[in-house]
This record gives structure tokens, C-alpha cells and sequence, in this order.
């Protein structure tokens, strides 16, 4: 069984999650801690419970979901893994942090690992993601899916009762809306974890998004 805890970062206020199981190995999903106490308590989190990160892995290549990979880098050794569709953004939005997070990074963000296509898997412990493409929010916007439990991380593609902007580089709401409608097909039952916001699930998103429809 998985057990999933949940970070809320940054200025605005994303969701990391640390995903592990019973052999302790963890995967960190969209790692956007930028304070430093946000960055002390993920690396405690992880240490205090005695986990092995495996995969540092990326939703989309935007910064607030990306800000605290230099930790994991320092600290774990582990370099993001993002869709190969996002991997210029990643690496050049140095010059729009200003601009768009109304801040300056002081410290060099570590290479990227490995790029994700949607015939990739992430593996740790005993259990498995499955990557499934959903561009619209960016161009190489994924769900991880972990078909054996129900339960999928969204990213900003999917939120609770909305969807993700898609006025900001790379991004289509002509897309966004396909990958919808594909995404859609899941179980019922399976559980949404977002980039922003509260779970949900796929069924109570079919009853009530607005830009949800089979």
C-alpha cells in the first residue's frame, strides 16, 4: 500500500508529494519547496522515516513545481525526470523568474536526469507509475498513473471542480481539453492527487468539472 505525504509550497502554495511503501523506497513527485524551512522539512520527512529516495519525477516543467530540485540533488543525489516536451522550459526559465514569480534565485538549478515518454515507467519498491501524455497545460504535461491502487497525479491539468491555465507558454486549451477527455476514461473510483488544491477523483470531477466530459 502506498503511503503519500503531502507538502504545500511556495508562494503559490503547490503540492509536493512523497510517495513510498513498505520497502521504504520513495519517489518525490513535483518537488516545489522554496523556503528553507519547506526544504528542512521534506529532507526530515525523508530521513525521520528512514526512506530511499528512487526518482525525483516532474508533473510539467514549470518552476514552482521544480524549485526544490537543487535540494533532492544535494542531499539524495536524485536529477528530475520530466516529458522530454518540457525539457527547454526547465532549463530556461531563469529569465522569466523575475518577471512571473516576482523573486531571484540565488542558487543554480541542478541538470535534468532522465526525459519521459509515455512508454517509460517509474518503478520503486513494489510498486509502478505509468506515465499517460497530457499536454495543455505545457507541452509535456503527464499524469502518473499507479494503475494498482486507483491513484494519479495531475499535476496542473486537472484540479478539483477546474483545469489548469493554459495562457502561459506551451500551453492549449484546444490540447488541454483533449487530453481531458482522454484522462476521463480512468476509473471512477480513482483518486486525483493535483499540483494545486485538495484530491479529488475522477468521478466526482465527471459529476461536477465543467470542462469534464466523456
Amino acid at each position: 500500500m502506498l503511503n503519500i505525504q503531502r507538502f504545500v509550497c511556495n508562494m503559490l502554495q503547490e503540492n509536493c508529494y512523497v510517495v513510498s511503501d513498505e520497502t521504504k523506497e520513495c519517489v518525490i513527485v513535483d518537488c516545489g519547496v522554496y523556503y528553507q524551512e519547506e526544504r528542512k522539512a521534506l529532507v526530515n520527512y525523508i530521513r525521520d522515516n528512514g526512506l530511499v529516495p528512487k526518482h525525483l519525477i516532474a508533473t510539467h516543467g514549470h518552476l514552482d513545481h521544480n524549485f526544490g530540485n537543487n535540494t533532492i540533488y544535494e542531499e539524495f543525489g536524485l536529477k528530475v525526470e520530466l516529458h522530454h516536451a518540457d525539457e527547454d522550459m526547465l532549463q530556461n526559465q531563469d529569465k522569466d523568474v523575475t518577471s512571473f514569480y516576482g523573486l531571484t534565485i540565488d542558487y543554480e538549478m541542478p541538470p535534468i536526469g532522465k526525459l519521459l515518454t509515455a512508454e517509460d515507467t517509474i518503478e520503486f519498491g513494489s510498486h509502478r507509475f505509468t506515465i499517460i501524455e497530457t499536454p495543455g497545460h505545457s507541452k509535456g504535461s503527464v499524469f502518473f498513473y499507479c494503475e494498482e491502487e486507483n491513484i494519479t497525479f495531475s499535476g496542473d491539468t486537472l484540479f478539483h471542480y477546474s483545469v489548469g491555465r493554459t495562457d502561459l507558454k506551451g500551453g492549449s486549451m484546444f490540447m488541454l481539453i483533449q487530453s481531458l477527455r482522454m484522462i476521463c476514461q480512468l476509473p471512477d473510483k480513482t483518486t486525483v492527487l493535483p499540483g494545486h488544491g485538495e484530491k479529488t477523483t475522477i468521478g466526482v470531477e465527471l459529476a461536477g468539472n465543467p470542462y469534464l466530459d466523456r
